[in-house]
């Protein structure tokens, strides 16, 4: 009898010992869905809840929440979820937070995931309904994925085909041409070193022109200079004088020969003499020549100067005045 009362003792301790552990069991896993803590409700509402059963987690900024409660079908384009809430999360979660269905991990449970919104609102109150988003669910991601690969198929199969047209082209048998390579080498360095004479030209020219502008060199101490201006007028005026005399002595060496050519055929004056005195004929031979020589000089130093810079505008302007005069005699 007492062997058998020992043993129902130790079948009692034994019973309770798993009784206790049971409770305790029952306990967290109470404790974990938000059983028998405070807590309060919030509502929200989706078009396709993806899954989401009751019983699923509720997290807010990724920390465990809470659990959902129920689901209600409210019509064929919405779900209410009702959540309950650890009352310890309530002070952080504001009524423009919003709610939204997703995974744990890559397959796991649905859950509802809860992030406070932009700015500072008045806390959420018990039976609350918060905003909601929509996350792409597994499923449109795989269907986006499957139709991005046929797209990548199908763009690579149209570069597969234009890669093989162009092979075959006359256009990758130019690109291949050695010679039109060095060709086009050559063009390139050529158009290179023109660039480089083009700028240094410019430069020259710009150097030019601002040494002008300072009154360097001739033609900007021409342009400068009142009194060289001055000089030079008066010294192509003494120029065109030199010519209409020059003129005028070619008149009356033609005039003489002339009345010299009159003598010697009618062989009166002193032409015959001249001409019979040998010494006296060679004499004025010479001095012929000497003059046809001083004219040819001047003429040419006459030609020069037309073709001066400085005094090209005066003998076009010259050349104008004659034209000018010329055409009014012939329209009188």
């Amino acid at each position: 009898m007492a062997n058998q009362g020992e043993n129902n003792i130790r079948l009692g301790a034994f019973v309770l010992a798993g009784l206790l552990a049971l409770i305790f069991t029952l306990y967290m896993i109470g404790e974990n869905r938000s059983l028998f803590g405070s807590n309060f409700e919030l509502r929200a509402r989706f078009a396709n809840i993806n899954g989401l059963i009751e019983g699923n987690n509720v997290l807010f900024s990724g920390i465990q929440a809470g659990t959902v409660k129920q689901i209600k079908i409210l019509n064929d384009t919405s779900i209410e979820v009702v959540m309950r809430i650890d009352n310890k999360i309530r002070p952080f979660i504001h009524k423009n937070a919003r709610a939204s269905i997703g995974t744990q991990g890559l397959m796991g449970d649905k859950i509802i995931n809860i992030v406070p919104g932009k700015g500072a609102l008045s806390l959420i109150e018990d039976n609350d309904l918060i905003e909601t988003k929509k996350i792409s669910s597994t499923d449109e991601i795989l269907e986006t994925l499957s139709k991005t690969s046929n797209n990548i198929a199908d763009i690579s199969e149209s570069l597969k085909n234009a890669v093989q047209q162009f092979d075959k082209s006359a256009a990758w048998s130019l690109l291949n041409n050695k010679t039109l390579k060095n060709n086009i080498e050559s063009t390139l360095k050529n158009i290179e070193q023109t660039s480089i004479s083009t700028r240094e030209m410019t430069q020259g020219l710009n150097d030019l022109v601002s040494r002008i502008k300072q009154g360097k060199g001739n033609a900007g101490l021409l342009l400068k200079d009142s009194t060289l201006a001055t000089n030079l007028n008066e010294a192509v005026s003494k120029i065109r004088q030199a010519s209409d005399n020059a003129n005028q002595v070619t008149v009356q060496m033609n005039k003489m020969v002339s009345e010299l050519n009159g003598d010697l055929h009618k062989g009166k004056g002193v032409v015959k003499l001249l001409l019979n005195d040998s010494v006296t004929a060679k004499n004025l031979s010479i001095s012929m020549e000497n003059i046809k020589k001083g004219t040819d000089g001047f003429n040419q130093n006459m030609e020069a100067l037309k073709h001066n810079f400085l005094l090209r505008g005066y003998f076009k302007n010259l050349e104008k005045q004659k034209q000018k005069k010329a055409d009014t005699v012939r329209k009188k």
